[in-house]
């Protein structure tokens, strides 16, 4: 059985609720259990680990601390990418150094021991286990729909951290996704920064990359951008209209979640997995493709 500790993170209420919504769904559909980590704390992306080493390693120690005292045994599902890096690298901090695990253990004020792996939801999914049931609970597939997979940059980097194998072409969200039918393209910018919160302090020069992503995926055919990522999801979509009409483009491609590509796929309804809460327009792509294939019929 499927079955992991969570830390949903903080956006995963506020800009993130689609993430949540659509996640809650896939799982509700392949039988996965999600145990929420009681208590947990903001693990301190984007800003704590800028303001010294200890304080950054601190806040996310605290919810392993708490991982492995309420819901010992399990590993630490992490569905938000910063704060899959930040639990990551607080946990190879612990098992790296006696000196540093005794330093946050007094400082979480909680025994520390770091055996807890720390995956991200997308690596769960793409397990032997998670492949089979999201296969098997596929019920309507998206066939007929071309997609660009944006992995962005802390799923897999720093690698020495991650342990990823493949930090220029992952490939675990393309393979995820073509189980409901959807055809990935092979594009250049699946890892590249979409800017992250420097979107809000340095607009000008943060659009830049976000148009750059965008149009990188439509010149290799794609018409949608699937995220793993609260705040890259949030980032393309709320800025896509924007950069349509300051720079006199029309890309017209709806960013998803992957999690809520899956949920559709599974039998979800727009208001389900808050399709309708998108900036830019999420539904009508997909009721397209849906719209073909009852005429193929």
């Amino acid at each position: 059985m499927l079955k992991y500790a969570y830390f949903p993170g903080c956006a995963m209420d506020t800009t993130g609720t689609t993430y949540r919504l659509s996640i809650e769904y896939v799982c509700s559909k392949i039988g996965m259990e999600l145990l929420e980590i009681p208590d947990w704390n903001c693990c301190g992306a984007t800003s704590a680990h800028s303001k010294g080493k200890w304080l950054g390693l601190a806040l996310p120690a605290r919810n392993i601390a708490l991982s492995e005292q309420h819901l010992p045994g399990l590993d630490i599902c992490v569905p938000c990418a910063s704060c899959y890096s930040r639990m990551k690298i607080a946990t190879n901090a612990i098992r790296g150094s006696k000196e540093t695990k005794e330093k946050l253990s007094y400082m979480t004020e909680s025994p520390l021991e770091g055996k807890a792996e720390v995956v991200t939801l997308m690596e769960v999914l793409c397990g032997e286990e998670g492949l089979k049931a999201v296969k098997k609970a596929i019920i309507r597939p998206l066939d007929g729909l071309k997609a660009a997979c944006y992995y962005g940059c802390l799923t897999s980097r720093p690698q020495k951290e991650t342990g990823a194998e493949n930090i220029e072409n992952p490939d675990k969200m393309d393979r995820l996704i073509a189980l409901t039918g959807i055809e990935t393209v092979m594009w250049d910018y699946k890892t590249e920064c979409c800017g992250a919160s420097h979107q809000v302090d340095a607009p000008d020069a943060s659009r830049v990359l976000i148009e750059r992503i965008l149009r990188n995926a439509k010149s290799n055919g794609a018409r949608a951008v699937v995220t793993a990522c609260p705040l890259c999801n949030l980032n393309l979509d709320m800025r896509e209209e924007e950069i349509n009409k300051s720079g006199e483009t029309a890309f017209d491609l709806p960013v998803y979640q992957f999690t809520q590509l899956l949920a559709v796929a599974m039998g979800a309804s727009a208001k389900d997995i808050g399709l309708h809460k998108h900036f830019y327009p999420a539904f009508d792509r997909i009721d397209e493709v849906f719209r073909k294939a009852a005429v193929q019929k």
